[in-house]
């Protein structure tokens, strides 16, 4: 017999927090180097880290001032944010879709949507499945994005701090410097490109529920390990490519110091630098174009591996858990 409500949303919690953690401790070096890519600025006669050669002389340059230990500054709040933020979405993302009458991911065995009763009333939702994947892959996405928002932030001020700066001894120091000097706002910078990446999970999520009915060919047995490997590559690359933009401009927003600063009636006043359209804007027109795609390769070798494994982990402990006596 089917089993939903609370059981499910803690699994669901325990398995996609297991695959998220997993994941980013592996992939955080590659996080590093995409980070650096997105928030370097095109200065004239300087130095860009574009194309290959660019990208070696990043982890170079990584490796000769930071050692190993560079490449995985903000792994602390990394954890702490991944944590949350696939606990959150995989309880929101399968809460839904076991409400309007799907199992949840890792026990789905059909592509019908039975109703309640035998002749009882059938939601659209249950008939469109892609209607219904994409609903909880945005709802979820928007959860887990407005919850976690403020580690993100962190993160993204570790991994592009430059050597000239004083440099946080951890994540809680990160936030306390963060806050007095540019106030609590300064956690959600970034966070409206971050809302527009949910497109991101909306095309991600629900292509990977195709590829795995495709893969599975009305079999009753659970797909094998490489299958999953191979769904969730797919419908990562695609999402990854399909939206990538939105990651530099986030990170350009992230990485901006708006420090408070007093004005001569002792009023405190708040330096702005733009939102999203002027920062999208000024990108374009300084850097063209193609900066809008800036360490998209470095992203795809790191998220394409990182969500495989992390889909992988969260099926086989979805059967595992639901193996497991109450």
């Amino acid at each position: 017999m089917q089993q939903t409500g609370p059981k499910w949303s803690a699994r669901s919690m325990i398995a996609g927090a297991g695959g998220g953690l997993i994941a980013s401790v592996a992939t955080c070096p590659l996080d590093v180097i995409k980070t650096r890519l997105q928030a370097q600025r095109a200065v004239q006669g300087h130095h860009t880290y574009e194309g290959i050669l660019g990208k070696l002389h990043t982890v170079k340059s990584i490796f000769k001032h930071d050692g190993l230990r560079g490449f995985y500054r903000g792994l602390g709040p990394t954890i702490l944010g991944y944590l949350p933020t696939w606990a959150i979405y995989f309880a929101v993302y399968d809460g839904i879709k076991t409400t309007f009458g799907e199992p949840p991911l890792g026990l789905q065995r059909e592509r019908l949507y039975p109703a309640a009763q035998v002749k009882g009333y059938q939601p659209v939702m249950r008939e469109h499945p892609w209607s219904l994947h994409i609903l909880s892959a945005m709802t979820a996405g928007a959860a887990s994005t407005i919850c976690t928002n403020p580690l993100w932030v962190i993160k993204t001020r570790f991994m592009t701090q430059s050597r000239t700066e004083v440099r946080y001894k951890h994540t809680l120091d990160a936030a306390l410097t963060i806050y007095r000097s540019e106030g609590a706002s300064a956690f959600y910078r970034g966070l409206v490109p971050s809302l527009l990446g949910i497109a991101h999970v909306a095309v991600q999520f629900p292509l990977y529920e195709q590829l795995k009915l495709w893969a599975q060919a009305g079999s009753q047995a659970p797909l094998s390990n490489q299958s999953i490997l191979i769904c969730s590559a797919v419908a990562k690359m695609t999402a990854s490519v399909a939206t990538y933009p939105h990651e530099v401009v986030r990170t350009r927003l992230q990485t901006q110091r708006r420090p408070l600063a007093e004005s001569s009636d002792g009023m405190i006043n708040r330096i702005d630098r733009g939102g999203i359209v002027h920062t999208t804007r000024k990108l374009v027109m300084t850097e063209g174009w193609k900066s809008l795609y800036k360490g998209l390769s470095v992203n795809l070798i790191r998220t394409v591996p990182n969500s495989a494994v992390t889909m992988l982990t969260y099926e086989l402990l979805m059967r595992h858990l639901s193996r497991t006596p109450s």
